[in-house]
């Protein structure tokens, strides 16, 4: 077990919303218990078309595709690593710590499979890397998400709630004493999806959204599917989003700005509905690439009202929050501490996640 008080991380991280690998050089510091973090430097490093058409369709590849695809992403992985590290003059990193880019995602069948292998990452980078944070907790029978929770208890812990508005939104903050989240609803996952159909990555600020009307019948349809997983909060994934939203964001009867309008409606109420209120005003952190959707946020507070402030933190937090808390999920995993917690994923018990190569 490490005992190190001084850590220098590289953290990867890819989501669903495909714009990039994120990748941020952290510092961490054990005080008093207490850890201390920095953002040293970060960037994300755009998909060419090409990679986004990989990834995209990763699924559908056969077996050996796919483990072709793996070692390709996880040297590719490895190459932007290296060469993000002599770009900025970053000589040395205890380790990289690598989320990898979800493919599979199927915890009720006891698989998840994030893409990236780990050895061609770490010979391709020359740095230990430690990655594949889901897989034991979805062996035990967990969801094997969210896992950012333990970094928002142990390094946000000012906040009451804290907010990921990426591909998918989810939750986290302490009731009654423990931690829990778990995802809400699909986000820039659908609005980018949308906003593609115009020809653009995303709907810059939500502008197309705050020009579009509501359209109520497609609001209701997205209602029913949040409302019936709402008790059960499933981790949410491709699959999902491909059987059950995909076809509502289809309707092309609906003009697209009215779509946006509508599934941006959707995201401002579900999230607003999952909130635990107190008789305080709770504090919000917001991070991830909605938080910089002005609509979005201004739709928020309207369902919010006075019952909670909405903070949007500075901008290297907001875009790299999950690149730092995987940085720091990889400290946990190499001192052998807790990592992935059962009160978020409902495994029957507390892990130390992860798998540790070149160490």
């Amino acid at each position: 077990m490490d005992s190190k008080q001084k850590y220098k991380v590289l953290g990867l991280m890819s989501g669903t919303s495909l714009d990039g690998v994120d990748i941020a050089c952290c510092t961490f510091q054990l005080k008093s218990s207490q850890w201390q973090f920095k953002i040293e430097k970060a960037v994300t490093v755009p998909y060419t078309t090409s990679w986004i058409t990989k990834l995209s369709t990763a699924h559908l590849l056969s077996g050996e595709q796919l483990l072709e695809l793996h070692t390709a992403y996880g040297t590719y992985l490895g190459e932007r690593c290296k060469k993000f590290m002599q770009l900025y003059g970053i000589r040395q990193v205890d380790f990289i710590a690598s989320h990898g880019h979800t493919i599979f995602h199927q915890p009720d069948k006891r698989f998840t499979f994030q893409l990236g292998d780990l050895h061609a990452l770490h010979v391709a980078s020359g740095k230990p890397v430690v990655g594949d944070f889901r897989s034991m907790d979805v062996t035990l029978g967990g969801q094997g998400a969210p896992l950012v929770p333990v970094g928002d208890q142990l390094l946000f812990q000012e906040y009451d709630v804290c907010l990921n508005l990426g591909g998918i939104a989810n939750i986290s903050q302490q009731v009654k004493g423990k931690r829990v989240a778990f995802d809400v609803c699909f986000a820039n996952m659908g609005l980018n999806y949308l906003a593609s159909k115009a020809g653009k990555p995303y709907d810059e600020g939500g502008k197309m959204a705050a020009d579009g009307e509501l359209d109520s019948r497609m609001l209701s349809e997205l209602s029913k599917v949040y409302t019936k997983i709402n008790t059960e909060r499933p981790s949410l994934g491709r699959e999902f989003f491909e059987q059950k939203i995909k076809s509502i964001l289809d309707r092309e009867e609906i003009s697209l700005p009215n779509r946006l309008h509508t599934f941006t409606e959707s995201i401002a109420i579900a999230i607003a509905s999952s909130l635990q209120y107190s008789k305080k005003r709770i504090s919000v952190l917001c991070t991830g690439g909605g938080a910089f959707n002005a609509y979005l946020l201004y739709r928020m507070i309207e369902h919010c009202g006075d019952r909670a402030d909405l903070v949007v933190p500075d901008t290297d937090v907001v875009k790299f929050k999950e690149a730092l808390v995987f940085a720091f999920l990889g400290i946990r995993r190499v001192r052998n501490e807790i990592n992935c917690l059962k009160s978020v994923t409902r495994a029957p018990r507390d892990s130390s996640s992860g798998v540790l190569v070149g160490f």
